[in-house]
């Protein structure tokens, strides 16, 4: 394990421009070799966008793809790029909020999706006023992957908090607007889990609602990433302040917001999306079924 983690840090020191001729042929493997869950992407795609032609769906699978072939090489290259290189790749847009957020002395939760590329958000610590940053994790089973995977999301002052820990660390945590949290937070939950459910790119979507216990029990600052591919390993982040309709936030009022906001990142660009993810797979578990976007 230790030969193989010290090859992916010789590998992550490569420059991009070579790492992405790595990924035309990781692509090229994925797509035309292996075909890597292309019946799984196929579905999820056809089932999400039915107004979509068979032209249109294979040329979002093909893009698709090569997208994800370069969230691989730029997850590898996240392990020792410098918090100043993501500073040019990243450019993070109404940053302002944040400040606001501490003003009022409320702790922010931000929600994003499975966007390329989530994984560059670790650089955030840095930029934010707030002392603390935690990102959401789903632990790894191999023990020594997750303390190497752990240390790379805590570079640059980052505190990852594996996701059974966080809603209890949350309200332990003094809300006081020094404390930034970093949910991925269209993670499918699991079966057993599965307590609440809504219309999802056209489609029944189980959904985690962990932080919407937060957003009825406490007065804390909600506020959505919308990850956009500018180009090849350079993105956009927009900040959107998710606020309630009332004084606080009903039952699942966040859940449904974030879902819309989320399904309309998807729409501006469905390629950029992880599709090869088994999202419906617990459809039929849905106990509840009242979410909307009216």
């Amino acid at each position: 394990m230790n030969i193989l983690f010290r090859i992916a840090i010789i590998f992550s020191r490569l420059p991009l421009k070579i790492l992405y001729l790595f990924s035309d042929l990781i692509f090229f493997v994925l797509y035309h070799g292996v075909g890597y869950r292309k019946k799984v992407v196929l579905e999820n795609l056809k089932n999400s966008f039915p107004r979509k032609s068979d032209d249109q769906i294979k040329r979002i699978r093909r893009d698709f793809y090569k997208n994800f072939a370069d969230y691989l090489v730029e997850t590898f290259k996240s392990f020792t790029i410098s918090s100043a290189e993501l500073r040019v790749r990243v450019q993070h847009v109404n940053q302002h909020l944040f400040q606001e957020a501490k003003n009022e002395k409320k702790n922010v939760i931000l929600l994003t999706g499975h966007v390329f590329n989530w994984e560059w958000f670790t650089a955030l610590a840095k930029i934010i006023p707030q002392e603390n940053s935690f990102p959401v994790y789903r632990k790894v089973q191999n023990s020594f992957w997750e303390e190497k995977i752990k240390g790379i999301r805590n570079r640059f002052g980052n505190q990852s908090l594996e996701a059974r820990e966080v809603i209890r660390h949350i309200f332990r945590n003094p809300n006081d607007g020094n404390s930034v949290y970093m949910f991925v937070a269209d993670q499918t939950p699991h079966y057993s889990e599965v307590t609440y459910g809504l219309k999802f790119l056209n489609q029944k979507t189980p959904a985690f609602v962990g932080y919407d216990k937060l957003a009825t029990r406490m007065d804390l600052a909600f506020i959505y990433c919308d990850m956009k591919k500018v180009k090849r390993g350079y993105y956009q982040v927009n900040y959107y302040r998710i606020y309630p309709e009332d004084e606080s936030f009903h039952e699942y009022e966040v859940v449904n917001k974030f879902h819309k906001l989320l399904e309309n990142t998807i729409d501006k660009r469905p390629d950029n999306y992880l599709w090869s993810h088994r999202r419906w797979k617990y459809q039929s578990s849905i106990k509840i079924m009242n979410g909307n976007h009216e």
